[in-house]
């Protein structure tokens, strides 16, 4: 990943698909990702018993290569985009510096 630009991909889909959204983004050249709850404040929000019902969300981030970026964001859009129950939306941002930590501590 050193020699291309770092991209933080953003994957939003509807609770439940994250497991699939991040199997989309493996089979791409992912090498991991981290998902995050999230609550969806667009469209119609509602009262229920006089509770208001806000859609879950599930955010999935993950860093990747500028070309792994494109391959996810294209795959997402394909298999769980918004016309998909999954109801996906994708983008990127750049990373301008990041850290890689060691999975063990080197003494």
């Amino acid at each position: 990943m050193e020699s291309e630009n770092i991209k933080a991909l953003f994957i939003v889909v509807n609770a439940g698909f994250s497991t699939e959204a991040v199997e989309i983004a493996r089979q791409c050249g992912a090498k991991g990702a981290t998902i995050i709850n999230a609550r969806g404040t667009a469209g119609v929000n509602y009262k229920l018993s006089g509770i208001n019902y806000e859609p879950e969300k599930e955010m999935i981030l993950s860093l990747v290569s500028e070309s792994v970026a494109e391959k996810i964001m294209n795959a997402v859009r394909d298999k769980t985009g918004i016309s998909t129950p999954a109801h996906g939306i994708c983008f990127s941002m750049p990373v301008e510096k990041m850290t890689l930590l060691n999975k063990t501590p080197e003494e």
